[in-house]
Parts: C-alpha cells; structure tokens; sequence
C-alpha cells in the first residue's frame, strides 16, 4: 500500500513538473520609454509640432483679420446718420456677410488642421510603430517568451499587474540602437 502511495506521490510530481514546464512565459514592455528613447520618435515629436504651430499660425491670421474687420464694421455702424443711413446699412450687410464668410473660413481651417496633423502623425508613426513592433516580436523569440504585455498602455485588453515578469524594454532598445536614461518605470498597480 505505502508503495502504491509512492507510486502515486511520485507520478503526482512528475506530471506536475512536466506541466510548470509547458506553462506560457510572459514578459513585458515599457513602450513609452523605448519611444522616448529613439531619436526618430523625437523627430517626428518636433515635426507635429512644426506642423501645429504652423496651422495654429494661419488659424491666427484668419482670427485677426475677422477682428479686424469686425471692428470696423463697428466703427462704421457708430457713423449711422440719418443721412448716410442707406449707405452705411448696406456696407454694414456686406460686412456682415463678409464675417460669415470668415468665419466659416476658421471653422475650416481648424478642422482640416485637425485631419492635417492626424494624417502627418500617422504618416510619420506608423513605419516607427511596426519596426518597434519587429523589435518586440525578435527580443521576444530570443528570449521564449510567449505574451509580452505592454505596461506603458492604459487601454484595458493590457496587463494591469506586472510581477516582475521578464520586462525586455532593454534588449528592445538595443535592438533599436537606442541608448538614452531610462525612464521611471512603470508602477505596479492592483
């Protein structure tokens, strides 16, 4: 009887054993700090900006001359006489008409602005994003690893808690080339 509880203790462990092994192995990654790390993301970071300050600027210009010409139809509207009362009605119609037309021109500016800078930056990130994604997917296979989580997101199909599991940041970076300070960590959370 002890034998056959051997037999059983120890067939017990070695299956056990045998499934720890089979078990996934994750690991995780920190995108925000290989982005931040790669001189590319920085480009791309100081040409959206060129790009929004440039469109904020003709947004500007648009602002300032539908002010201007506002002013002055006040201006005129302060002339109004009994005398000039047709005249000055009429350009205060066409004036009226032309700050429409302006500020139709502004609710359109900001809205191409708008679809401008999110085609530049999809332009511009998406070859970043598949190489650092390549990136991943090699340190990843040198590594065995099955998952790699993502503990920059914040989006919910990510993993909310790391525990030390084997973080590649690093060997992903060094496949990237890139060599900056590291960035603070990304916290364990709940």
């Amino acid at each position: 009887m002890n034998l056959i509880k051997v037999l059983f203790i120890t067939l017990g462990l070695t299956l056990t054993a045998n499934a720890a092994k089979a078990q996934q192995k994750i690991g995780s990654v920190n995108t925000d700090e290989i982005f931040a790390s790669l001189p590319e993301a920085k480009t791309i970071g100081t040409t959206i900006d060129n790009l929004t300050k440039t469109k904020q600027t003709e947004i500007e210009k648009l602002i300032t001359e539908y002010q201007n010409k506002l002013k002055a139809a006040k201006d005129k509207e302060k002339t109004l006489s009994e005398a000039n009362k047709e005249a000055v009605t009429k350009e205060l119609i066409a004036a009226q008409t032309e700050l429409q037309g302006i500020g139709k021109k502004i609710e359109e500016a900001r809205a191409q602005a708008g679809k401008d800078i999110a085609a530049k930056q999809s332009e511009l990130l998406t070859p970043l994003q598949q190489k650092v994604r390549s990136a991943i997917s090699s340190a990843a296979k040198e590594r065995g690893l099955n998952y790699i989580f993502d503990v920059a997101s914040q989006e919910s199909n990510n993993l909310v808690y790391n525990d030390g599991s084997e973080d590649i940041t690093a060997l992903v970076k060094s496949k990237l080339g890139a060599t900056a300070a590291p960035a603070k960590p990304a916290g364990k959370s709940k």
